[in-house]
Parts: structure tokens; C-alpha cells; sequence
């Protein structure tokens, strides 16, 4: 079948889906379903104030004149609040996006992109000149979190960096309530699995928490119109995608299954030869690509969940370091240090 007609066959099928008698079911379960998924945002929250550097992030904002909001949706000033706000309200917005951090350049954070194909249009535009940094944090990882280890990534560099920010649907919730942190192979087959049955018999509910994910190209969709991942998890396919899209990004960063991430949209990158360097903090990947590609992988001594997800890889630098990235944390690993490594090495 011509492309054309595989295309508009997909479009027929995602209308149908979302037809008005979906959308209705949809109504009627978003009030349930919702709920659930802004809580589990919530414990996500509270979980990168553990792994990465809040702290730090919004002491240097506050220093900029911004504050941070995480449950508001406005970020205009008050009058009793002068200090414009940076809107990282994911609990409020579990549909995930691609947020780009610049310490150095006002804004400092942008406005979320929650459509793939206008990132790729910034990325690729005259705006989006100066960017060649992705970074992808780890499993449930909120935008707060994901916007502070951008911020460590950027201000290291001195450039703007691109943070992906999962999205958050049903597929996510299952495997990390088994008990996801642990074993990323396992975690992603039950989250593929669950989207995949969720594509193909409850579409309304496998787009809820997918909004970035029904825009970016060459993205799966069931027969439903719904999205299901192909290279194992909504954060690798979006890795993928940008890699695919926009050339002037080189450089991928990771911190703990962010790392496992990047691995896995790597090994069906089409353009084998293109030059790449590839730093991870808190878990060691397989070197599987080796054209034109460096890795600096920084791995704890005492990090007992990223050793057991690294599966015997050997790292390049063995801090005595815990698994947090969040320098208010005694022992925490020091994302600066393995940068400046990464500079020696020609990343």
C-alpha cells in the first residue's frame, strides 16, 4: 500500500477512535482517571526533590527574579508577588513535553512544547541555532526535576539544553506501582505491553497523558489512532525522533533510566555515521554504538540502585557518590565534575 494511503488509513482510524462517542466515554472517565494520575505526578515531585538539584535551581532563578510555581497555572506576576513565575505545575499537566533551559539567557526556561512538531521546528530554526544538548532524567521524573538537571547540564556548558519531560499515562503507572525502579528491561516490556493492550481496546484512555506523544513523527499508532511505543518507552521514541529530526544535536545526557532511555533509541538511529557523544550519571549502558560516538558514563560507589540497573557495564568515572544528582545531598553525585571530564575527552 502507498504511503499515502498507509497515512490517511492511519488518520481514518485515530478519527475514529476519537470519535464523538469515544470522546464522551472519555469525559466520563477523565474524572477518575485523572485524579490518580496528577497523585502519582505529585509523588514524582516529591521524588526529584530527592534525585536532582531543586534547590539549586531555584536559588539561581531566584536570582534571576523568578520564582518557581508547581501547582499554579498562571506565571504572570501578582501584586503581592513581584518575581515572575517559571510554571513547573507537572502535576497539573501530566501529558508530557520537551521544556529548553538556558541558565544564561532570559527566559532561562521555556514555555513547555507539548507539540513534538514545533520543537522540531525551534530546533531547526534560526532560534534554535545555539542547541545541540538533550537531556532525559529518570522513570516519572516531573518537570521540576527534569528542568533542574537541564539547568546543572546548561549552566556547565554554558548553552542551552532541551529537557524531556515524560509523559504520564495508565502504561507508566502500572509497571513503576510493580515495582518499576528496578530491572528497566522488565519495566519497559510491562509499559509497552500495558500501552500496546490499552492502543487496542481503550484508546481514550491510552492517549490520556500522551498528548506529546500522538504528535511526534514516526510515532506507532495502533489501528485505534492510539500511540504505542516502538523503541520500548514514550521517552526513548522521543529521543529517537529528535535524533532523526534535528542534526544540530549531538550531545545526549542521562541520569538513571533516562541513560537506559537514550540507550534504547539508539540502536535503530538511522545515520550510523554521525559523530555523538553520550554522558550518563547513575547507571552504565552498553557502548553498543560505536561510529563516531564517545561516552563518559559516571557510575557511584555506593549506588546501589544504578548499579543494579547497569547490568555489570563498567563506568568511566566511580565517584564515592550516591545516586541524587541534588548537591544539597551529602555524597551526591556531581554532574559539573563529569562534564569537565567529558570536555577533556572532545564531548
Amino acid at each position: 500500500m502507498p504511503d499515502a494511503a498507509v497515512t490517511s488509513s492511519a488518520d481514518a482510524a485515530r478519527r475514529a477512535a476519537l470519535s464523538p462517542e469515544n470522546l464522551k466515554l472519555y469525559e466520563l472517565q477523565k474524572p477518575f482517571i485523572e485524579p490518580m494520575l496528577q497523585l502519582c505526578r505529585l509523588t514524582n515531585t516529591a521524588l526529584d526533590i530527592l534525585f536532582y538539584d531543586v534547590g539549586a535551581l531555584t536559588a539561581a532563578l531566584l536570582a534571576k527574579g523568578r520564582t518557581i510555581a508547581t501547582r499554579e497555572s498562571s506565571n504572570r506576576a501578582s501584586a503581592r508577588q513581584p518575581l515572575e513565575k517559571v510554571n513547573l505545575g507537572a502535576p497539573l499537566n501530566p501529558s508530557g513535553s520537551v521544556i529548553v533551559v538556558d541558565a544564561n539567557l532570559d527566559p532561562y526556561v521555556s514555555e513547555p512544547y507539548t507539540n513534538m512538531g514545533a520543537f522540531l521546528d525551534y530546533a531547526n530554526g534560526p532560534e534554535g541555532r545555539a542547541l545541540r544538548t538533550l537531556t532525559v532524567t529518570g522513570v516519572g521524573s516531573s518537570a521540576y526535576g527534569s528542568v533542574a538537571f537541564a539547568w546543572d547540564i546548561s549552566e556547565a556548558l554554558g548553552e542551552p539544553v532541551a529537557a524531556i519531560v515524560p509523559g504520564y499515562g495508565l502504561a507508566d503507572v502500572i509497571p513503576q506501582a510493580l515495582g518499576g525502579w528496578y530491572g528497566f528491561e522488565m519495566y519497559n516490556l510491562l509499559q509497552k505491553g500495558t500501552q500496546r493492550v490499552l492502543a487496542n481496546v481503550a484508546p481514550s484512555l491510552a492517549v490520556m497523558g500522551k498528548d506529546l506523544a500522538l504528535t511526534t513523527p514516526g510515532r506507532q499508532m495502533a489501528p485505534t489512532g492510539a500511540p504505542v511505543f516502538r523503541q520500548g518507552s514514550a521517552a526513548s521514541d522521543d529521543v529517537h525522533a529528535i535524533l532523526e529530526a534535528v542534526p544540530r544535536i549531538t550531545r545526549l545526557v542521562g541520569h538513571s533510566k533516562g541513560a537506559l532511555a537514550i540507550e534504547n533509541a539508539l540502536r535503530s538511529l538511522s545515520d550510523s555515521d554521525r559523530a555523538l557523544a553520550v554522558l550518563t550519571f547513575g547507571c552504565v549502558i552498553g557502548e553498543e554504538r560505536q561510529n563516531n560516538t564517545t561516552y563518559v558514563q559516571s557510575l557511584g560507589w555506593i549506588d546501589g540502585l544504578g548499579i543494579l540497573n547497569s547490568s555489570g557495564h563498567t563506568p568511566d568515572l566511580r565517584p564515592f557518590a550516591h545516586h541524587s544528582t541534588n548537591t544539597f545531598i551529602p555524597l551526591s553525585m556531581q554532574v559539573e565534575s563529569s562534564l569537565e571530564q567529558a570536555k577533556r575527552d572532545g564531548s
